[in-house]
Protein backbone atom coordinates (compact mmCIF):
# COMPACT_ATOMS: atom_id res chain seq x y z
CA UNK A 1 0.00 0.00 0.00
CA UNK A 2 0.94 3.40 -0.98
CA UNK A 3 1.07 5.95 1.61
CA UNK A 4 1.29 9.51 0.45
CA UNK A 5 1.19 13.23 1.49
CA UNK A 6 0.71 13.81 6.13
CA UNK A 7 1.78 9.93 6.95
CA UNK A 8 -1.64 8.82 9.40
CA UNK A 9 -1.48 9.01 12.89
CA UNK A 10 -3.26 5.57 12.88
CA UNK A 11 -1.71 2.05 11.28
CA UNK A 12 -3.56 1.20 8.52
CA UNK A 13 -4.90 -2.38 8.71
CA UNK A 14 -4.30 -4.56 6.43
CA UNK A 15 -6.59 -5.17 3.28
CA UNK A 16 -6.41 -8.86 1.99
CA UNK A 17 -9.31 -9.42 -0.37
CA UNK A 18 -12.21 -11.44 0.58
CA UNK A 19 -13.03 -14.17 -1.13
CA UNK A 20 -13.96 -14.31 -4.04
CA UNK A 21 -13.78 -10.90 -4.68
CA UNK A 22 -10.38 -11.09 -6.18
CA UNK A 23 -9.24 -7.74 -8.12
CA UNK A 24 -10.76 -4.70 -8.73
CA UNK A 25 -14.03 -5.50 -10.62
CA UNK A 26 -15.09 -8.39 -8.23
CA UNK A 27 -14.15 -5.91 -5.38
CA UNK A 28 -16.28 -3.17 -7.65
CA UNK A 29 -19.20 -5.43 -7.96
CA UNK A 30 -19.37 -7.43 -4.71
CA UNK A 31 -22.22 -5.33 -2.96
CA UNK A 32 -24.28 -5.43 -6.50
CA UNK A 33 -23.70 -9.09 -7.15
CA UNK A 34 -24.52 -9.93 -3.54
CA UNK A 35 -26.11 -7.30 -2.06
CA UNK A 36 -24.46 -6.73 2.19
CA UNK A 37 -27.37 -7.04 4.92
CA UNK A 38 -27.73 -3.17 5.48
CA UNK A 39 -28.30 -1.78 8.49
CA UNK A 40 -31.73 -0.71 9.93
CA UNK A 41 -30.43 2.38 10.99
CA UNK A 42 -33.69 2.78 12.95
CA UNK A 43 -35.41 5.93 14.65
CA UNK A 44 -34.07 8.16 11.51
CA UNK A 45 -35.51 11.86 12.13
CA UNK A 46 -36.29 13.36 8.27
CA UNK A 47 -34.87 16.89 7.85
CA UNK A 48 -35.54 19.46 4.88
CA UNK A 49 -32.82 21.58 4.24
CA UNK A 50 -33.74 24.61 2.50
CA UNK A 51 -30.55 25.83 0.12
CA UNK A 52 -32.36 29.00 -0.47
CA UNK A 53 -31.38 29.32 -4.22
CA UNK A 54 -34.68 31.33 -4.92
CA UNK A 55 -36.14 28.21 -6.29
CA UNK A 56 -37.34 26.84 -3.47
CA UNK A 57 -35.09 23.57 -3.87
CA UNK A 58 -34.29 22.06 -0.93
CA UNK A 59 -33.09 18.65 0.35
CA UNK A 60 -33.70 15.80 2.16
CA UNK A 61 -31.61 13.80 4.66
CA UNK A 62 -32.06 11.50 7.15
CA UNK A 63 -30.62 11.82 10.66
CA UNK A 64 -29.51 8.95 13.72
CA UNK A 65 -27.76 9.65 16.54
CA UNK A 66 -26.04 7.44 18.92
CA UNK A 67 -27.97 5.99 21.49
CA UNK A 68 -25.50 7.30 24.39
CA UNK A 69 -26.21 11.12 23.10
CA UNK A 70 -22.53 11.33 22.16
CA UNK A 71 -19.96 14.08 22.57
CA UNK A 72 -18.75 13.82 18.60
CA UNK A 73 -19.21 16.11 15.66
CA UNK A 74 -22.20 15.32 13.35
CA UNK A 75 -20.77 13.17 10.30
CA UNK A 76 -22.58 14.13 7.03
CA UNK A 77 -22.57 11.72 4.67
CA UNK A 78 -22.47 11.86 0.67
CA UNK A 79 -23.45 9.83 -1.69
CA UNK A 80 -21.75 9.05 -5.56
CA UNK A 81 -23.45 9.00 -8.71
CA UNK A 82 -26.62 7.30 -9.38
CA UNK A 83 -26.83 6.89 -5.29
CA UNK A 84 -29.20 8.68 -2.20
CA UNK A 85 -28.95 8.06 1.30
CA UNK A 86 -30.35 4.97 1.15
CA UNK A 87 -26.77 3.72 -0.91
CA UNK A 88 -24.99 0.49 0.65
CA UNK A 89 -21.90 2.50 1.13
CA UNK A 90 -23.56 5.24 2.73
CA UNK A 91 -25.73 2.93 5.19
CA UNK A 92 -22.69 0.79 6.24
CA UNK A 93 -20.36 4.25 6.88
CA UNK A 94 -23.36 5.44 8.96
CA UNK A 95 -23.58 2.10 11.09
CA UNK A 96 -20.07 2.28 11.36
CA UNK A 97 -19.68 6.09 12.74
CA UNK A 98 -22.99 6.00 14.81
CA UNK A 99 -21.21 2.61 16.70
CA UNK A 100 -18.31 4.80 17.18
CA UNK A 101 -20.43 7.64 18.96
CA UNK A 102 -21.08 9.85 16.15
CA UNK A 103 -24.39 11.46 14.94
CA UNK A 104 -25.02 10.75 11.31
CA UNK A 105 -26.44 12.66 8.88
CA UNK A 106 -27.06 11.11 5.40
CA UNK A 107 -27.70 13.80 2.52
CA UNK A 108 -29.23 13.49 -0.67
CA UNK A 109 -28.49 15.57 -3.09
CA UNK A 110 -29.78 17.69 -5.41
CA UNK A 111 -32.31 15.51 -7.16
CA UNK A 112 -31.54 12.56 -6.06
CA UNK A 113 -33.71 10.50 -3.34
CA UNK A 114 -35.78 12.09 -1.69
CA UNK A 115 -34.79 15.23 -2.67
CA UNK A 116 -35.99 14.53 -6.31
CA UNK A 117 -39.19 16.12 -5.67
CA UNK A 118 -38.13 18.73 -3.82
CA UNK A 119 -35.28 20.52 -5.68
CA UNK A 120 -34.81 22.03 -9.35
CA UNK A 121 -32.09 20.26 -11.21
CA UNK A 122 -29.33 18.08 -10.29
CA UNK A 123 -26.38 17.77 -8.61
CA UNK A 124 -22.86 17.01 -10.48
CA UNK A 125 -19.27 16.98 -9.84
CA UNK A 126 -18.66 20.25 -8.71
CA UNK A 127 -22.00 21.70 -7.71
CA UNK A 128 -20.50 22.35 -3.98
CA UNK A 129 -22.66 25.68 -3.43
CA UNK A 130 -25.68 23.03 -2.48
CA UNK A 131 -23.36 21.34 0.30
CA UNK A 132 -22.47 24.68 1.61
CA UNK A 133 -25.80 25.93 1.83
CA UNK A 134 -27.10 22.65 3.31
CA UNK A 135 -24.91 22.70 6.13
CA UNK A 136 -25.94 25.82 6.95
CA UNK A 137 -29.29 25.17 6.82
CA UNK A 138 -28.85 22.60 9.53
CA UNK A 139 -30.92 23.26 12.94
CA UNK A 140 -29.51 25.32 15.28
CA UNK A 141 -27.16 23.39 17.64
CA UNK A 142 -26.95 20.00 15.33
CA UNK A 143 -23.11 21.01 14.33
CA UNK A 144 -22.41 22.66 17.40
CA UNK A 145 -19.50 20.46 17.65
CA UNK A 146 -18.78 21.21 14.28
CA UNK A 147 -19.11 18.89 11.01
CA UNK A 148 -16.90 15.78 9.35
CA UNK A 149 -17.47 15.12 6.11
CA UNK A 150 -18.06 11.34 4.22
CA UNK A 151 -17.99 11.16 0.36
CA UNK A 152 -17.85 8.84 -1.87
CA UNK A 153 -16.95 8.89 -6.04
CA UNK A 154 -18.98 11.93 -7.58
CA UNK A 155 -19.74 13.53 -4.12
CA UNK A 156 -16.01 12.75 -2.90
CA UNK A 157 -15.25 15.08 -5.72
CA UNK A 158 -17.58 17.32 -4.95
CA UNK A 159 -16.55 17.37 -1.06
CA UNK A 160 -12.94 17.85 -2.03
CA UNK A 161 -13.63 21.47 -4.25
CA UNK A 162 -16.09 22.26 -1.05
CA UNK A 163 -13.14 21.82 1.14
CA UNK A 164 -10.78 24.31 -0.70
CA UNK A 165 -13.49 26.74 -0.79
CA UNK A 166 -13.99 28.75 2.10
CA UNK A 167 -17.71 28.57 2.59
CA UNK A 168 -19.16 29.88 5.60
CA UNK A 169 -21.13 27.24 8.07
CA UNK A 170 -20.58 24.89 10.57
CA UNK A 171 -16.65 24.05 11.27
CA UNK A 172 -15.78 20.94 9.11
CA UNK A 173 -13.00 19.34 11.68
CA UNK A 174 -12.29 16.89 9.34
CA UNK A 175 -12.87 15.03 6.36
CA UNK A 176 -13.31 11.30 3.94
CA UNK A 177 -13.20 10.99 0.52
CA UNK A 178 -13.60 7.78 -1.40
CA UNK A 179 -12.75 6.66 -4.63
CA UNK A 180 -12.87 10.28 -5.77
CA UNK A 181 -12.70 10.78 -9.81
CA UNK A 182 -10.24 14.11 -9.06
CA UNK A 183 -9.30 13.61 -12.65
CA UNK A 184 -13.28 13.94 -14.46
CA UNK A 185 -11.45 13.60 -17.69
CA UNK A 186 -8.87 11.02 -17.17
CA UNK A 187 -12.28 9.09 -15.77
CA UNK A 188 -14.51 9.52 -18.11
CA UNK A 189 -11.83 8.25 -21.10
CA UNK A 190 -11.35 5.14 -18.61
CA UNK A 191 -14.93 4.31 -18.11
CA UNK A 192 -15.27 4.46 -22.29
CA UNK A 193 -12.62 1.96 -23.03
CA UNK A 194 -14.56 -1.05 -24.25
CA UNK A 195 -13.68 -3.15 -20.86
CA UNK A 196 -15.83 -1.13 -19.19
CA UNK A 197 -18.62 -0.77 -21.40
CA UNK A 198 -21.04 -2.51 -19.06
CA UNK A 199 -20.05 -0.24 -16.21
CA UNK A 200 -20.60 2.47 -18.49
CA UNK A 201 -23.85 1.48 -19.44
CA UNK A 202 -24.91 0.36 -15.67
CA UNK A 203 -24.37 4.41 -15.09
CA UNK A 204 -25.36 5.95 -18.18
CA UNK A 205 -28.94 3.81 -17.75
CA UNK A 206 -29.43 5.30 -13.59
CA UNK A 207 -28.44 8.64 -15.00
CA UNK A 208 -30.48 8.75 -18.00
CA UNK A 209 -33.83 7.27 -15.86
CA UNK A 210 -32.74 10.14 -13.85
CA UNK A 211 -33.11 12.79 -15.96
CA UNK A 212 -36.04 11.99 -18.06
CA UNK A 213 -37.94 11.72 -14.52
CA UNK A 214 -41.16 14.75 -15.35
CA UNK A 215 -39.33 16.21 -18.22
CA UNK A 216 -40.83 16.88 -21.31
CA UNK A 217 -41.46 15.34 -24.43
CA UNK A 218 -38.45 17.00 -26.30
CA UNK A 219 -35.81 16.04 -23.06
CA UNK A 220 -37.19 13.02 -23.23
CA UNK A 221 -36.31 12.69 -26.54
CA UNK A 222 -33.13 14.31 -26.07
CA UNK A 223 -31.90 11.71 -23.32
CA UNK A 224 -33.02 8.72 -24.70
CA UNK A 225 -31.09 9.35 -28.01
CA UNK A 226 -27.23 9.75 -25.71
CA UNK A 227 -25.40 6.79 -26.26
CA UNK A 228 -22.17 7.75 -23.83
CA UNK A 229 -21.67 9.52 -20.20
CA UNK A 230 -19.31 11.63 -22.22
CA UNK A 231 -22.67 12.72 -24.55
CA UNK A 232 -24.83 13.25 -21.65
CA UNK A 233 -22.18 15.45 -19.55
CA UNK A 234 -22.41 17.55 -22.24
CA UNK A 235 -26.38 17.45 -23.63
CA UNK A 236 -27.78 17.56 -19.76
CA UNK A 237 -25.05 18.42 -17.25
CA UNK A 238 -22.82 21.21 -18.87
CA UNK A 239 -26.20 22.64 -20.71
CA UNK A 240 -28.43 22.63 -17.67
CA UNK A 241 -25.76 24.53 -15.27
CA UNK A 242 -23.53 26.59 -17.80
CA UNK A 243 -20.58 25.07 -19.05
CA UNK A 244 -19.57 25.26 -22.79
CA UNK A 245 -19.84 21.53 -23.18
CA UNK A 246 -18.63 18.47 -20.83
CA UNK A 247 -14.82 18.82 -21.34
CA UNK A 248 -15.47 22.18 -19.61
CA UNK A 249 -17.47 20.82 -16.72
CA UNK A 250 -14.90 18.40 -16.37
CA UNK A 251 -11.61 21.30 -16.15
CA UNK A 252 -13.42 23.35 -14.41
CA UNK A 253 -14.80 20.96 -11.25
CA UNK A 254 -12.27 18.26 -11.53
CA UNK A 255 -10.44 18.44 -7.25
CA UNK A 256 -7.44 18.16 -8.77
CA UNK A 257 -6.81 21.48 -8.99
CA UNK A 258 -8.08 22.49 -5.65
CA UNK A 259 -6.21 19.95 -3.43
CA UNK A 260 -3.70 22.63 -2.55
CA UNK A 261 -6.20 24.81 -0.77
CA UNK A 262 -7.68 22.71 1.32
CA UNK A 263 -6.64 23.00 4.89
CA UNK A 264 -8.93 20.33 6.80
CA UNK A 265 -7.62 17.55 7.96
CA UNK A 266 -8.43 14.84 5.44
CA UNK A 267 -8.29 11.07 4.39
CA UNK A 268 -8.36 10.34 0.88
CA UNK A 269 -8.88 6.83 0.31
CA UNK A 270 -7.95 5.02 -3.01
CA UNK A 271 -7.71 1.36 -4.38
CA UNK A 272 -4.75 1.31 -7.04
CA UNK A 273 -6.94 -1.41 -8.96
CA UNK A 274 -10.02 0.90 -9.12
CA UNK A 275 -11.78 0.09 -12.98
CA UNK A 276 -13.10 3.53 -13.18
CA UNK A 277 -10.38 5.80 -12.26
CA UNK A 278 -6.63 5.84 -13.22
CA UNK A 279 -4.22 5.82 -10.20
CA UNK A 280 -1.77 8.07 -12.41
CA UNK A 281 -4.40 10.58 -10.98
CA UNK A 282 -3.06 9.98 -7.25
CA UNK A 283 0.39 8.69 -7.53
CA UNK A 284 1.16 11.90 -10.03
CA UNK A 285 -0.14 14.64 -8.07
CA UNK A 286 2.31 16.28 -5.44
CA UNK A 287 1.10 15.61 -2.34
CA UNK A 288 2.59 18.00 0.44
CA UNK A 289 3.56 15.20 3.50
CA UNK A 290 3.30 18.31 5.82
CA UNK A 291 -0.12 19.29 4.67
CA UNK A 292 -3.53 18.09 5.63
CA UNK A 293 -4.27 15.71 3.27
CA UNK A 294 -3.45 11.59 4.16
CA UNK A 295 -3.48 9.73 0.88
CA UNK A 296 -3.73 6.09 1.35
CA UNK A 297 -3.87 3.97 -1.90
CA UNK A 298 -3.88 0.07 -1.25
CA UNK A 299 -3.66 -2.18 -4.12
CA UNK A 300 -6.96 -3.76 -4.36
CA UNK A 301 -10.13 -2.27 -3.27
CA UNK A 302 -11.99 -1.45 -6.55
CA UNK A 303 -14.22 1.56 -7.14
CA UNK A 304 -15.84 1.69 -3.38
CA UNK A 305 -15.58 -1.77 -2.21
CA UNK A 306 -12.57 -2.28 0.17
CA UNK A 307 -13.71 -5.71 0.95
CA UNK A 308 -11.27 -7.41 3.43
CA UNK A 309 -10.96 -11.42 4.28
CA UNK A 310 -12.58 -11.55 7.96
CA UNK A 311 -13.89 -7.94 8.42
CA UNK A 312 -17.06 -7.35 8.93
CA UNK A 313 -16.95 -3.56 8.56
CA UNK A 314 -15.12 -2.51 4.94
CA UNK A 315 -11.68 -1.12 5.31
CA UNK A 316 -12.19 2.21 4.70
CA UNK A 317 -14.82 2.99 7.15
CA UNK A 318 -12.21 1.37 10.04
CA UNK A 319 -9.73 4.19 8.66
CA UNK A 320 -11.91 6.71 7.98
CA UNK A 321 -13.32 5.71 12.13
CA UNK A 322 -9.49 5.64 12.96
CA UNK A 323 -8.50 8.89 11.39
CA UNK A 324 -11.51 10.88 12.33
CA UNK A 325 -10.63 9.85 16.29
CA UNK A 326 -7.51 10.88 16.36
CA UNK A 327 -8.52 14.50 15.06
CA UNK A 328 -11.88 15.16 16.95
CA UNK A 329 -10.82 13.80 20.37
CA UNK A 330 -8.79 15.74 22.63
CA UNK A 331 -5.05 14.30 22.81
CA UNK A 332 -4.93 11.65 26.03
CA UNK A 333 -8.40 11.64 26.73
CA UNK A 334 -9.21 8.37 28.62
CA UNK A 335 -11.40 6.51 25.39
CA UNK A 336 -8.94 7.12 22.86
CA UNK A 337 -8.35 4.00 20.72
CA UNK A 338 -4.75 3.06 20.68
CA UNK A 339 -4.92 2.95 17.01
CA UNK A 340 -5.75 6.84 16.86
CA UNK A 341 -2.88 7.56 19.48
CA UNK A 342 0.00 6.10 17.61
CA UNK A 343 2.69 8.56 16.56
CA UNK A 344 2.76 9.47 12.69
CA UNK A 345 4.43 6.95 10.43
CA UNK A 346 7.64 8.11 8.63
CA UNK A 347 7.54 5.82 5.60
CA UNK A 348 6.26 7.13 2.66
CA UNK A 349 5.32 3.56 0.86
CA UNK A 350 4.10 0.49 2.18
CA UNK A 351 4.78 -2.34 0.16
CA UNK A 352 2.71 -5.76 0.10
CA UNK A 353 -1.06 -6.31 1.79
CA UNK A 354 -0.82 -8.61 4.58
CA UNK A 355 -2.59 -11.62 3.17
Amino acid sequence: MKILGRPPAFDPPPLPPRAPWWGGDLQTLRNTLRPPRLPALAGAERLWLDLHDGTGSRLAAALNRPADGGDRPLAVLVHGLTGDEGSANVCLSAAHLLDRGYPVLRLNLRGAGLSAGHSRGAYHAGRSDDLAAALRALPAGLAGRGVVLVAYSLGANMVLKFLAEGHPGPAVRAAAAVSAPIDLKAAQLTIARPRNRLYERYLLTRMKAAAAEGADPGRRRLVAGLRSIYQFDGAIVAADNGFAGADDYYARSAAKQFLARITAPTLIVHALDDPWIPAAAYLDHPWDPDGPLTVLLPATGGHGGFHARGQRVPWHDRCIGAFFDGVVRPAGSADQSAASTMAPRSLSTITGDSK
